[in-house]
């Protein structure tokens, strides 16, 4: 078994803990916000800035770690890393001068320890394979939490979405589109980069309706359309008239995303690929200075 099966079986009992912490020096009510982050790490910041916004907790933004803007005024700027190595985020952080600034991580004896103020640590959500699955869901599920935005019931729903079947067709799809709303936006961009990384398949996500802006016109009999959130009246039927299969999510999207998650390592396996170490990627990108 490879490690991301198992890290991905164990995302029930993470998001129970992840609810049941306390965490300190998270953003307040009112605060101004940046959450920073690279790669599965942004679209966590993605979807979090746009439901703490959203709510009217506070503006919001999320960015790459490589392009956060230095000079612009933030209360608190929240760094999501797994490995507290990530060169971006430990140049993003030595950039905001007097600013707050916490770090959610796994492991919290590395780097990032020195360059945010505070740590918020999920060890015990850390992984063994480079593909990310638990530690970015389990940081959301924390997040949500934070913001009383997280159903009481998402462990199991988790559970559910390790026992649902996956979409009809899914295995023998070639491109794939995810679609959300609001929030889900973000994590339909993280379904989509998991697609890619394990498996190497065409994979792409946008905001549902500006699907039919153009991206519609890649849908065709070997698609599959999968709405992570309630979709706009209408769009579904659009999407199955180009001939591509169409699936509309039946849980929470964060639960929806593990049953991503799944059909990521299965299109791996299926075609030759080990899921755990995808072509081109490391576990943490660490660059060379000049």
């Amino acid at each position: 078994m490879a490690h991301v099966d198992e890290e991905i079986a164990s995302q029930p009992d993470c998001w129970q803990r992840a609810l049941e912490l306390t965490p300190r020096h998270l953003p307040e009510p009112g605060e101004r916000a940046a959450v920073i982050g690279c790669g599965t790490s942004l679209y966590i910041a993605q979807a979090y800035a746009v439901l703490r916004e959203s709510l009217g907790l506070g503006e919001t933004d999320a960015f790459a770690a490589s392009e956060f803007p230095a000079d612009r005024r933030y209360d608190r700027v929240v760094a999501l890393t797994r490995s507290g190595t990530t060169t971006e985020v430990l140049d993003a952080l030595a950039r905001t001068g007097t600013t707050e600034t916490v770090a959610v991580t796994a492991d919290p004896r590395t780097p990032v320890g020195a360059a945010a103020r505070h740590l918020v640590a999920l060890e015990f959500a850390d992984e063994k394979s480079v593909v990310q699955t638990r530690f970015a869901t389990t940081a959301l599920a924390l997040l949500r939490a934070h913001l009383g935005a997280a159903p009481a019931d998402l462990p199991a729903q988790a559970r559910a979405a390790l026992d649902a079947p996956l979409p009809r067709g899914a295995l023998e799809a070639r491109q794939f589109t995810f679609l959300g709303t609001g929030w889900s936006s973000g994590v339909a961009n993280e379904a989509a980069l998991k697609v890619r990384e394990a498996s190497g398949s065409w994979a792409e996500s946008y905001p549902a309706m500006e699907y039919r802006h153009g991206p519609i016109s890649v849908s065709g009999p070997e698609s599959l359309v999968w709405f992570l959130d309630t979709p706009p009246h209408g769009l579904p039927e659009q999407a199955g008239a180009t001939g591509a299969a169409v699936n509309t999510a039946r849980l929470d999207p964060l639960a929806e995303l593990v049953r991503v998650q799944r059909l990521a390592v299965a299109l791996a396996v299926r075609r030759g690929l080990d899921p755990d170490r995808p072509r081109h990627l490391t576990r943490s990108i660490v660059l060379d200075q000049p």
